[in-house]
This record gives C-alpha cells, structure tokens and sequence, in this order.
C-alpha cells in the first residue's frame, strides 16, 4: 500500500505542556496519529505527523500558538525487518529522488510498518516505490503452474 498522505510540520512546542495539549486536543476530537516524530534542531522542537483526519487536525492545530506547516507525503507498508527501509530508500536514491525527510511506525496492518517520506517529486516517488514493491511480490508469489510428471 502506497499513499499520499498530509503532514503537518509544528514548531513551537518546546515549551511545557504544549506537546500535551496538542495531543489532548486531537484525542479529544478522536483524530488517531497515525506517525509522529519529534526532531530538536538547534533548540527548536519540530513536530512532524500523519493523522486520520486531516481537515479536523488542521481546525484543532489552529487553537495553540504553533507554527503549521502542512505537506503531502509518501506513505508506504512495508515489512517490518531489517532492510525494508533501506530497499526504498535505495530505490529513490536510483532514481535521483532526494529524501527530504522520512520516519517509520509499527502501526501497519498484520504487523508491517509504515514508512513515510517527504520528497520534492511525489507522483514520481510513488511510482517508483509502488514499482519496487510490486516486484518484492511477484517474487514472492508461487508459480501455481502444476508439476509436469516424470514418465
């Protein structure tokens, strides 16, 4: 599964309570976080998030003083083991895409995670992603053809 998804980028919550009640908030409202990652960047705390409802996120976002950025992004199921990320990241590195920003959740369905990217080409990103992971299944797929039998 490969989507484009919203991102919101928050900056601004470096400060007590804030990240609590910016969760709170969208608790409240019952808008499931679906990845988040929280990066401190020379004393500057960005918040970045995939949410379940974006236009009610971005209504609850506008009632604390932050600064909101909102991005499309890649979000694609991938196993969860080691090398699945790097096989993506690899296959956009062929194809000259550069990865702004990307951070992984456990949250995928039957146990897979999902991995999400910011990419400055996104219908290009996806293709090739979709491409990469349709070929990992084929692989995967037996070859339902019955045995001939030795006579």
């Amino acid at each position: 599964m490969t989507q484009i998804e919203k991102q919101f980028s928050v900056s601004g919550v470096n400060k007590p309570g804030v990240l609590a009640n910016i969760a709170r908030g969208l608790a409240n409202e019952k808008i499931n976080i679906k990845a988040l990652i929280i990066i401190n960047s020379g004393g500057q705390d960005i918040m970045r998030m995939v949410v379940e409802k974006p236009d009610l996120t971005r209504t609850v976002l506008k009632r604390f003083d932050v600064v909101v950025i909102e991005n499309n992004v890649i979000a694609v199921e991938i196993p969860n083991r080691p090398g699945a990320f790097a096989g993506l990241a690899e296959q956009l590195n062929r194809s000259h895409i550069n990865i702004e920003c990307a951070y992984c959740t456990t949250g995928g369905s039957a146990g897979r995670a999902i991995a999400v990217f910011q990419v400055p080409y996104l219908e290009q990103a996806r293709k090739v992603m979709e491409e990469n992971t349709s070929r990992k299944r084929e692989k995967l797929v037996p070859n339902l053809r019955a045995p001939r039998s030795r006579r």
